[in-house]
C-alpha cells in the first residue's frame, strides 16, 4: 500500500450518522451549506455512499466555536 499527500493511513471517513452527532444539524441543512462552500462537502465512497474526512469535521467545528466565541465578546 503506498500513502499519498491527500489520504494517511490514520485518516477516518466518518457517516453521516457520526457527523450529524458531531454538528448537531440535519442533513438538508448540511446541503445548503455545501452548496454555499460553508461545510465540508463528502467524497465518494462507491455507487451509493458518501463519507466526510473526519479532520475536516474537526476543523469546521473548532472554526464555528471560535467564531461564536469572537462574537459573543464583541456583545
Amino acid at each position: 500500500m503506498t500513502t499519498n499527500n491527500i489520504a494517511s493511513s490514520n485518516t477516518r471517513i466518518l457517516r453521516w450518522p457520526d457527523v450529524q452527532e458531531r454538528v448537531g444539524i440535519c442533513r438538508s441543512h448540511a446541503h445548503q451549506l455545501i452548496a454555499k462552500n460553508q461545510f465540508p462537502a463528502p467524497i465518494k465512497l462507491g455507487a451509493r455512499a458518501s463519507g466526510w474526512i473526519e479532520a475536516e469535521i474537526d476543523t469546521w467545528l473548532e472554526n464555528r466555536i471560535a467564531k461564536s466565541r469572537l462574537n459573543n465578546e464583541a456583545v
